[in-house]
């Protein structure tokens, strides 16, 4: 498995309750660009229309090489879901006001291009500042035990 971009803004703004793989509908250039490395996935998120979930704000930049028909970098592309999921999903989000973030994007089997969502909700300021807290606080003492053994 060979990860291409990972969405670390997402870890910090949301809080992850549920994360699954996807399939997403792309063309070859598309493709061939994402090899490259050329991918931004800081600002996506996914919605359900339709019976569909699409990925929205997925930045692709144009393959190099390609001729003239060059897709649009932000367009919407359609995510690949058994129905049973997407109706889950949709309910999910609906019903408890929870967001689809992707979290990174990769090849599987070298061969395949599979987003990982994650089922998010928004954290608030507050709850940031306790997180940061509660990090800080296993750091330190962390520290402690070790200059204890030590010593």
């Amino acid at each position: 498995m060979k990860i291409v971009a990972n969405n670390r803004k997402a870890y910090h703004d949301y809080e992850i309750l549920e994360r699954l793989e996807s399939g997403i509908s792309l063309t070859g250039a598309e493709v061939k660009s994402i090899r490259s490395g050329k991918i931004n996935i800081t600002e996506a998120f996914a919605q359900c229309m339709g019976g569909e979930i699409f990925i929205n704000n997925l930045h692709i930049s144009p393959y190099v090489r390609q001729g003239m028909y060059a897709p649009d970098p932000l367009r919407k592309r359609r995510l690949l879901l058994h129905r049973k999921e997407i109706i889950r999903l949709a309910s999910e989000v609906h019903r408890k006001k929870l967001t689809l973030i992707p979290l990174s994007l990769y090849f599987k089997e070298n061969q395949w291009v599979k987003i990982e969502l994650g089922l998010c909700r928004g954290l608030k300021k507050y709850d940031k500042r306790e997180k940061a807290a509660a990090e800080e606080s296993k750091r330190s003492l962390a520290q402690l035990r070790n200059l204890r053994n030590r010593g």
